[in-house]
Parts: C-alpha cells; structure tokens; sequence
C-alpha cells in the first residue's frame, strides 16, 4: 500500500484531495506546515494559521488519518520572507507562491514527507500531471487543471522532474464547485470555507506594512510622463542582429525626471511595483495614474496616465541564462534554437502567443502582442498545448 503525505492547509481543496486519496486506497498522512507566526502584520486580529490548522485537525480527524503539525517558520523566514525583503529592495516584486512551492513545499516538506517513509506528497492544486516516455525514461508532465477558472499549475512552474515524480494533484481533474460538492457531502467543516489570499500560508498579510519592518520608508517624488514623450516616438532600426535587436525590445526605458512633472510624493519607490495603480494617492488627473518604472537608486517612481500608456507596454522579456528552468529537461533549447509557445507573465493571465530565443547568455521571450506591465522578480512561464514546459524569472 503507497503512502502519501498531504499537506492539510485547512482549505477544501487539500481537505478533498486528502479524501480522494483515501477513497483510492492509499495510506494517508496529513501534515499541517506552519509557515509564519508574526502576528504584528497580519490584518485581522484573527489568528489565521491557528484557525487553519484547527480546520486541518478537524478534516484529519473526520477522515480518520494521523494528523500532525510541522513548523516550518525558520526555513520560511530564510527561504521566502528574507528573499522577499532583498528583492523589494532591488526594487523588484518577487513571487512568493512560485517561490513557497519550490522552496517549502516540495523541497523541505518533501523531505519531511519522505523520511516519514512516504511514496508521496500531495497538494490541493488545481494541475495534473502526465507521464510519458522518452528515449526508454519516464518522463513528468506539469498540465493545466481541468478547470480554467482555477488552474494553479503557473504556481508549480520552477517544480523539477525529480518533486513532479513524487507529487500527486488529487482534485486536477475537477472543477472547484465539484471539489466544494464532495466537501460538502462529506461534511467537512471545510466545505463552505473561503478561499486564501495573500501570500502562501501566511495568511492576510498587508504588504506596505510586512515590508516596512525592514526597509526603512524615504521620502521620494512621483513623476508624470506624458503618452506622447518623446522616448516613445523614437524609431527602432539599424540593428545588426536579431539578439540586439531583442535585447531593445526587451530593456527598460530610461526616465529622467526632466521628462516629466512632479505630481506628487510617496514614502519609498520600493514599496511599488510596475503596473500598480492603487496607494499612489495622487488625485486630480483624467484617467487613473499608473506605475510605468520605480527607480529605486534615485527613489523616484515614474507614472503614466491609464492602462494604454505606452510606458506600460513591452513586446519582449529576458530571462538570464542561470535562471532559466524546465520542468521537460528534454525540450529545453540550446544555443541559436527557438521555439514557439503559449506564456504567461502572471497567474491567470490567458496564455500569450510567444517565440522563445535562446542565446548564450540567456533566453528571451518574444510575444506577438505587446504585453502590459511586465514585471522584473516575477515568473514567465511556457506551455505547448495543456502542459507548462518550463518558466523563468524576468530579468
């Protein structure tokens, strides 16, 4: 009899795959990770992880597995809130739920999982995964979840072969109102539960305030650009090659404060991001003002009125050569190779008709569209068809 460890979150959707991997014969464990126990920053005064993994107690005991509590808090702090922090203050916008499940779950919890003499772990995320063979090897596919509205597999983009051959994704073949429906037959007491927001596990944290325990607020100024600069009127030719010519494409505009107006102050151009839109509290102008570039050297963040400012826009990303991940190691482009794909630069983006160019330094992503706010720290990731084939962190 196969064992597997599930990671109980106190969620209906681990609460369901949990019973499913019951009902299919499997000896199941559930493990709650606690993940974070700084209360100062949570928004309610309601202690989430507590309320959490009472729920995955409840869902355990209703089920009849073992049930036990791991705190993971120390290896969260070092692997994801240390990292966040330090890309914050780059002035990039890390992505902690691609990170959670790189990191956390399907690193340090596998572990755990494994040396608890599991064959496997699972997840309530909504992907599945595929097998296949090449060249005499099996081969682990990452697909999408049956149901569009909630496919999750962009959050298991940096998953490698060796955690997808041990991962199991129970509830991928349902829709979330079928997985809240046998929730609710089995009476779980998670069947009405609301989704989690905010970062994994972390429970509702406010950013500004999470990421001003350690970076200090300074007084900065906003900055308008006008849609008819003069940065976005100039001509792009006289490339001698198809990588400059990317490269361009690709690089971030120089703003200088000349180009523009002062429209306002803020209190640190690292607690922003490219493409935010609320917390500028600058009134007064026709459309809403919208984050085009933060400069955090000169801390200056750079504005465009409404989501069609060219300032938004980019038609290319890139990806350095280290950070440069797939999931079918035996598709991955070697120099001077391309490719043409599906991507998507942020979770429940709908997937973007792309070209993917290797080079030696690094990959570029080359969209047919141009796409609005691309943001530096987060995760591009590629499909063909069904299945998300590898991902990348934009440079």
């Amino acid at each position: 009899m196969k064992r597997v460890v599930v990671g109980l979150s106190g969620g209906v959707d681990s609460s369901v795959a949990a019973y499913l991997l019951k009902e299919q014969g499997y000896e199941v464990i559930g493990l709650f990770m606690k993940n974070w126990h700084d209360d100062s920053v949570t928004i309610s005064n309601e202690c989430p992880w507590l309320e959490d993994s009472n729920d995955a107690l409840l869902v355990a005991e209703k089920l009849g597995i073992p049930f036990q509590t791991i705190d993971l808090s120390e290896q969260y702090q070092e692997k994801i809130v240390d990292y966040m922090f330090r890309e914050y203050e780059k002035g990039r916008t890390p992505n902690p739920d691609v990170l959670c499940n790189r990191e956390i779950k399907f690193d340090v919890f596998m572990k755990i999982a494994l040396s608890l003499g599991a064959d496997y772990v699972a997840t309530g995320h909504y992907c599945r995964k595929g097998e296949i063979e090449v060249d005499g090897k099996p081969v682990y596919q990452l697909l999408a979840g049956v149901d569009g509205n909630k496919d999750q597999s962009y959050f298991l983009c940096q998953l490698s072969q060796e955690q997808l051959a041990k991962s199991l994704f129970p509830i991928g073949e349902l829709t979330k109102p079928e997985v809240r429906e046998i929730a609710a037959k089995m009476e779980l007491v998670t069947a009405e539960k609301k989704d989690s927001q905010g970062l994994c596990f972390i429970g509702k944290v406010r950013l500004p305030e999470f990421l001003q325990q350690k970076l200090q607020p300074k007084d900065g100024l906003i900055f308008e650009i006008g849609a008819d600069q003069e940065i976005y009127k100039k001509e792009k030719t006289g490339f001698n090659s198809l990588q400059e010519e990317l490269a361009h494409e690709a690089a971030s505009i120089p703003y200088a404060p000349e180009m523009g107006k002062v429209v306002g102050k803020h209190q640190g151009a690292h607690y922003f991001t490219k493409g935010q839109r609320k917390g500028l509290n600058v009134g007064g102008t026709v459309e809403p003002l919208f984050i085009i570039e933060t400069d955090v050297e000169n801390n200056i963040i750079y504005t465009g009125q409404g989501n069609h400012h060219p300032g938004l826009y980019k038609k290319a990303l890139f990806v350095e050569r280290s950070e440069v991940h797939w999931i079918r190691e035996d598709l991955a482009l070697k120099d001077g190779e391309t490719m043409e794909v599906m991507a998507r630069i942020r979770y429940r983006q709908p997937l973007q008709k792309a070209t993917l160019y290797q080079f030696e330094n690094g990959l570029y992503v080359a969209f047919e569209e141009a796409q609005s706010a691309i943001t530096e720290g987060q995760f591009v990731s590629w499909h063909l068809g069904e299945e998300l084939i590898g991902s990348g962190v934009i440079a």
